[in-house]
């Protein structure tokens, strides 16, 4: 069961990483062989995640598979790793992703055979594939530390791959020349970098604050979680009122440009539409969702009372990141930054389940953590081979798709339709959930955020009818249809959709319990309907 010695929340990770090690080890002309090492490395780490999942026991111990080692003692630094439901669904949802990834991006960087002269750019492949399950590596030991230092260390360290393949392995369809294209997948690497950085360095020194609050009244200082959680249950430790505010912002900025939470989202919509697609899906449907995890995790667990001081602000900027980003998706001419905002607004969404402090709102928004993932996934993929194909990102440049490349066109819709949460796909669940949650606590915030949904149906069906119907446009009519591969990649996403769209209960079953623990921490119920009296 959950408590075997077997340390496999450390094999989780650690194979992503010894596979990066593996995969660059590989001999620079070989490079099928590196891919398909990867892909290994990432089968084997989504089987380890699946076994995580399944013997999960949702009516146990809070944190399971839990591993407590000293690391450095006079610093109270412990390797301490656990996952609760939320936990383990994330760590399954990021080693479920990864395959994909490196499927869709498997000639992603392969050299430019057709270029001579000083211009032609060699891509490494091996590197793009270690960097990948680099970055998978990092991800998974986020979601199950529970040590905050150790969290913060891979929290961070993540940037790194992420920078080399956002700059690195740029988009081919660029309308602009090659100088020009990598200029701007320099400034959208370095943008990336700075805005996460900036938030990591006011993270670490709220971590340090914290160290200094538990050693000022614990006689120790101290970074695991569950002593804090214990010591503070016990009456042992308890923040002065300013000092838990202090260090409540300075955790949920890192997390909020993480995640990312309107003004402080800039960096996504560069980042996302300079990348090659399966890059763009590791950013937004894997990495950014260590933002919104860490808020339930950290910032509710360890700050209750800044938690609930903060909720009315950061309420109203969930509900402007729904409405912005809708707003300047359905404005946008290029199809990754189109659904790059669209992004935006369903992290507003998520936060906004986050921080309405009901059962319903965070049991959608941890369910939309991961539908969300899915979606993203199935709808950036499929636009990745559309604009490969076509050779252009632009809007205009396609038209009468679905004419010449019909199974395209019909898994492009079914992302597209999943994004904008119709129901009986996966995301609409969620989204009524966070919705529900929210207008039982805030209906005005509730009502605003409805919105959302119709701005949502607006960009989606407008792209698919500009992109897909019409007559075939010049460029388009030799347009190959979906390719085995290509199948492979997004009919498992689509089938994922439909059977979580109508039978979310495994999940659900998952995640509920420690939805309540997270309440519980808070000292939150949900509030009970107002009945009018029976005259």
């Amino acid at each position: 069961m959950a408590d075997s010695s077997f340390p496999i929340l450390t094999v989780t990770a650690v194979l992503p990483a010894v596979g990066a090690v593996a995969t660059a080890a590989v001999p620079a002309a070989r490079k099928a062989a590196a891919k398909y090492t990867a892909l290994l490395f990432s089968l084997g780490t989504l089987v380890l995640a699946l076994v995580t999942l399944v013997r999960f026991d949702p009516n146990g111990a809070r944190y399971q598979f839990t591993e407590n080692h000293v690391w450095v003692k006079n610093f109270g630094l412990h390797y301490d790793l656990g996952v609760d439901g939320i936990g383990a669904v994330m760590v399954a949802l990021t080693a479920l992703l990864i395959p994909f990834v490196m499927l869709a991006g498997w000639h992603d960087a392969d050299p430019l055979e057709d270029r001579t002269g000083p211009n032609r750019r060699w891509r490494p492949t091996q590197g793009f594939f270690a960097l990948i399950l680099m970055v998978e590596a990092m991800v998974v030991l986020s979601f199950e530390a529970t040590d905050v230092f150790l969290f913060y260390i891979f929290f961070e360290a993540m940037l790194i791959p992420m920078y080399f393949l956002i700059g690195g392995f740029g988009d081919r369809a660029h309308a602009a020349g090659e100088d020009e294209a990598a200029r701007q997948r320099s400034y959208a690497a370095v943008k990336f970098l700075l805005y996460n950085l900036a938030g990591g360095l006011i993270m670490l020194a709220a971590v340090i604050g914290l160290y200094a609050a538990t050693a000022k009244q614990l006689g120790t200082g101290t970074f695991a979680l569950q002593d804090i959680l214990n010591a503070r249950a016990s009456g042992k430790f308890d923040l002065a009122t300013s000092t838990e505010r202090w260090l409540f912002l300075g955790f949920f900025f890192a997390f909020a440009v993480k995640a990312p939470l309107w003004p402080l989202h800039t960096w996504l919509p560069n980042a996302m539409g300079e990348s090659t697609a399966p890059v763009a899906v590791l950013i937004t449907a894997v990495v950014d969702k260590v933002g919104t995890f860490a808020m339930l995790r950290f910032c509710l667990q360890l700050f209750p009372d800044a938690s609930k001081w903060a909720t009315p602000v950061i309420l109203v900027l969930a509900v402007i990141s729904i409405i912005y980003g809708a707003l300047l998706a359905v404005g946008q001419r290029d199809i990754k930054r189109l659904i790059a905002y669209a992004s935006v607004s369903h992290f507003g969404f998520i936060i906004l389940g986050i921080f309405a402090m009901t059962s319903q709102g965070q049991s959608g928004a941890t369910l939309y953590m991961v539908n969300h993932g899915i979606s993203t996934a199935a709808l950036m993929l499929v636009a990745g081979f559309l604009i490969s194909r076509r050779g252009s990102r632009l809007i205009a440049d396609f038209g009468g798709v679905q004419k010449v490349a019909p199974l395209l066109a019909g898994t492009f819709l079914v992302g597209g339709l999943a994004t904008l949460s119709l129901p009986g796909l996966a995301p609409f669940v969620s989204e009524f959930l966070v919705l529900v949650g929210t207008f039982s606590r805030y209906p005005a915030l509730g009502i605003v955020a409805t919105l959302g949904i119709v701005l949502a149906a607006l960009y989606v069906l407008v792209l698919y009818q500009r992109t897909m119907t019409g007559p075939v446009k010049a460029g388009v009519e030799g347009m190959s249809d979906l390719k085995a591969r290509e199948l492979v990649v997004v009919a498992p996403l689509i089938a994922l959709l439909l059977f979580l769209g109508v039978y979310p209960k495994p999940v659900a079953d998952i995640v509920n319990p420690s939805v309540q623990h997270t309440l519980s921490d808070v000292n939150k119920t949900d509030p009970k309907p107002a009945l009018e009296a029976k005259k």
